[in-house]
């Protein structure tokens, strides 16, 4: 089974918030899928997909943002989810809204939903597309940057990211993830 995770806040007053990036491609993905309904299970919604490749797992953890792993090592745990088999979609102050970049490892980067991913999983190789979200400027907060909303200018761009995530997302269900690297980055 391969598992997909989108990290975000729960709650109504987080929704549109740009920290909830991830779980707005897990939205879209449900909604390629034909998901109806998700499930509550160790801190965190999921679905689990039946699809040609194989099952698919869609996770929110509810958990919220710095505490992500407490939701995801016990599901993996559960349904026997290899870290080789996860993909995390997060947002990232590094690249302009829009722009989205896959890895196949690295170092959490300062963001505390991946410090809890890392701490958990007891790795950092695992495989992740970084949702950007831009930089504060005017001198606002990072804790108050992203949790604001997206602004209307930037929402064309964070539309077609999504878009771009979920394909990407699609594509590893039948690809090697080097293949859909190549063809995103």
């Amino acid at each position: 089974m391969k598992m997909i995770i989108g990290l975000g806040n729960p709650g109504k007053q987080y929704e549109s918030t740009r920290h909830n990036i991830g779980f707005h491609v897990i939205d879209e993905l449900a909604d390629r899928l034909g998901v109806t309904s998700m499930q509550s299970k160790f801190n965190g919604m999921y679905t689990i997909v039946h699809q040609p490749e194989g099952k698919v797992m869609l996770v929110k953890p509810l958990t919220y943002m710095n505490l992500s792993g407490e939701c995801v090592r016990p599901l993996m745990d559960y349904y026997d989810v290899e870290v080789e088999d996860i993909i995390v979609l997060y947002d990232d102050l590094d690249f302009a809204p829009g722009e989205l970049k896959l890895r196949q490892k690295g170092s959490a980067g300062g963001h505390n939903g991946m410090k809890s991913l890392i701490a958990h999983l007891g790795t950092d190789k695992f495989k992740r597309i970084r949702l950007g979200i831009g930089r504060p400027t005017n001198g606002m907060k990072v804790s108050d940057y992203v949790l604001s909303s997206f602004g209307k200018e930037e929402l064309p761009l964070i539309n077609e990211m999504v878009d771009k995530s979920a394909d990407a997302c699609m594509n590893w269900l039948k690809t090697p993830f080097l293949e859909v690297m190549n063809q995103f980055n």
